[in-house]
């Protein structure tokens, strides 16, 4: 099926409107998935806003969004469909239960069906006043049936081909603007022509037939039923034909092979292609055969092929269009159809100088140029303009050229957007390009940098910022070693008028301390780091000692010789942290390390060692606990060595 010719009034009413939408905003493309897993065939149902798809044992009803609403089942390889002039009633071909069904296209429950006879498999029909014409059969098996309406019971009468025996199925068509016409494609050979039937009489009468390249993919009646646009065969162009002698009228020119053809209620024909470089898959051509088509690219796989996958809107305003293939099915909508698709390109320079001239070029191409002279608007975005700033309208060039030039005044990261409106034959389009645009590096430091800090000591860092144009504002932010700490702001402002912002810092672990200039349009961003360190806290002490007392200016912790020296130490914790204690002797005027070894923290940060005796008198020892970055487990603090603690063991 194919769709049909309307009233002249509904052809006169859908030309306006074309007329009125040139005049708003362009409607967007659409394309959804739809739940159809094969297209055979397509068919529009005007009145009540369907489009019914049949597919291997499915009708489906989808609305115009491609919302399937509902489906007809239990229909055996069902093919062919037709909408009743009157469009009160869907006929398909049931191919594999050898019959034709009827529908209320109101209530979308069956009517009727007509028993085509055992075999027969009818695969395409077409309908003229009271009849149905059918072709059926395989290969050379094929035929030209009928099915009277007007007999009461309808009858089916085969074998009404003629002189011609078909190679294939035929592919029927018919028009109520010539109601006395069939046309039948034999389109499975080569050799296969057009035959064009007398059925005035009601037994099919060969008016005319002519061999045009046989494997014809598809084919559509022009709205005065006088002429046949073809699809195929092979990469020939969609051609048409007139039915009275076909002899070709015009040529439809598309890139790769044709698989579709649909002719809207004004004449405008639209077609697919195979597309097998993807570079566009769906023409439409507003001007007729003489100016180019308006090409738009809906798939990026090949077009289906085998089915009628393309069909006008009853009101010839939109294009609907099935592609993929079983279970990545889409529904799209061509909602200006014959508008042609323009596509607008941009190039600024990748880089620039602040206030200093540039030229940005581009092309607004289409299947037909719009001509020199269009205006374009141009819009500058920057960060004194961040919402866009007009540079007004630049002229196209001839072959759809263009070149305008500016010296953008701030710097950073501009972007030039050039917009084509659009006009009652072209959809608008739309191009942009950024410049990175240079700016000064302005003046940027922060105190304190490599410095070693006391634990939880309190340091002020303070960033200067040198001279900028707008923006005098620093942010001061810290990040503690360590994955327990998050990253912190510290302080975000103005500096004073020296150009000092100071934030502090309570030194509890190595911190690495930023200042951050965002920039202006004058000034970059710029970025410093300060990394300052902080010792780990350390306490120590002995205990089990008897007393006291100096050796020189030395106070020593005094032991028995057969008691244990136990050292208790506190350290700064971090989860997984090892104090190192150093043991040390004297002997002979000065000091010997005997020991060195990691003990692990408890959660506290308590540590407590049994050091042990020496069993013997007159011996005199050192301890002390120390953090060793990183060998302590960790790198949150930098080393620390804490203080001595001397002891001497006795009798």
């Amino acid at each position: 099926m194919r769709i049909r010719t309307v009233s002249a009034a509904v052809a006169t009413a859908a030309l306006f409107g074309s007329v009125v939408l040139a005049t708003v905003p362009a409607a967007a493309d659409t394309s959804v998935p739809i739940s159809v897993d094969d297209v055979i065939d397509t068919v529009v149902d005007g009145a009540h806003q369907h489009l019914y798809i049949s597919g291997d044992s499915v009708i489906s009803v989808a609305d115009h969004t491609g919302k399937v609403v509902t489906t007809l089942t239990g229909l055996s390889g069902v093919s062919d469909l037709q909408l009743s002039p009157d469009g009160s009633t869907l006929y398909a071909a049931v191919t594999r239960a050898d019959k034709i069904v009827a529908f209320d296209t109101a209530t979308l429950t069956q009517t009727a069906e007509y028993p085509t006879g055992n075999g027969t498999a009818p695969r395409r029909i077409a309908l003229t006043e009271g009849r149905i014409w059918f072709g059926y059969g395989d290969q050379w098996e094929s035929g030209l049936g009928e099915v009277d309406l007007t007999a009461d019971p309808a009858t089916v009468t085969l074998d009404l081909a003629g002189d011609h025996d078909f190679a294939s199925t035929p592919m029927l068509y018919a028009d109520p603007a010539n109601p006395d016409t069939l046309v039948a494609l034999d389109g499975g050979i080569s050799s296969g022509p057009i035959v064009v039937y007398d059925v005035s009489s009601g037994t099919p009468v060969i008016r005319v037939t002519a061999n045009e390249g046989g494997f014809y993919r598809d084919g559509a009646l022009t709205p005065d039923g006088q002429s046949i646009v073809v699809a195929g065969p092979g990469n020939r162009a969609v051609t048409e034909y007139r039915l009275s002698d076909l002899q070709e009228v015009r040529e439809y020119p598309v890139k790769d092979e044709p698989e579709t053809v649909s002719v809207a209620p004004d004449g405008t024909v639209a077609a697919t292609a195979l597309d097998t470089e993807n570079t566009g898959d769906t023409y439409v051509f507003p001007g007729g055969a003489t100016d180019p088509a308006s090409v738009r690219n809906l798939s990026d796989a090949w077009m289906p092929w085998g089915g009628h996958s393309t069909a006008w809107s009853a009101d010839g305003t939109k294009l609907f269009v099935l592609t993929g293939s079983s279970g990545y099915m889409q529904f799209h909508t061509v909602a200006e159809p014959r508008k042609y698709v323009t596509k607008l390109t941009a190039n600024a320079p990748a880089t620039a100088t602040r206030a200093k001239t540039l030229t940005v070029k581009g092309t607004l191409a289409a299947g037909l140029t719009p001509p020199a002279g269009t205006l374009l608007n141009v819009v500058r975005t920057d960060m004194l303009s961040p919402s866009g700033k007009s540079l007004g309208t630049r002229a196209l060039g001839a072959n759809g050229a263009f070149s305008f030039t500016d010296a953008p005044p701030a710097g950073g990261t501009v972007r030039y957007t050039v917009t084509y409106a659009g006009d009652a034959a072209h959809t608008p389009a739309s191009a942009s390009d950024t410049v990175a645009v240079s700016r000064a590096t302005p003046a940027l430091t922060l105190t304190n940098n490599g410095k070693v800090y006391g634990y939880g000591k309190k340091v002020v860092f303070t960033a200067h910022l040198g001279t900028t144009y707008s923006n005098r504002t620093v942010e001061i932010r810290a990040d503690p070693y360590g994955a327990d700490k998050p990253k912190k702001m510290l302080k975000t402002g103005k500096v004073d008028s020296h150009g000092n912002l100071s934030a502090t810092v309570t030194m509890s672990r190595d911190t690495a301390v930023t200042a951050v200039f965002k920039g202006d349009s004058r000034y970059g961003a710029r970025t410093v780091k300060s990394s300052a360190y902080a010792h780990v806290k350390i306490a120590s002490s002995l205990s089990k000692y008897y007393r006291t007392g100096k050796i020189g200016s030395t106070r020593y912790a005094y032991f028995h010789k057969k008691t244990d020296a136990v050292l208790t130490t506190t350290m700064t914790y971090y989860k997984g942290r090892k104090e190192r204690l150093d043991l040390q002797v004297y002997s002979k005027g000065k000091w010997y390390t005997t020991d060195s070894e990691y003990f692990s923290l408890g959660t506290s940060g308590k540590c407590i060692v049994n050091l042990g005796n020496p069993g013997t008198s007159g011996v005199r020892a050192r301890v002390r606990a120390a953090y060793i970055d990183p060998s302590s487990g960790d790198n949150v603090n930098t080393t620390t060595y804490g203080a001595w603690s001397y002891f001497y063991f006795t009798n």
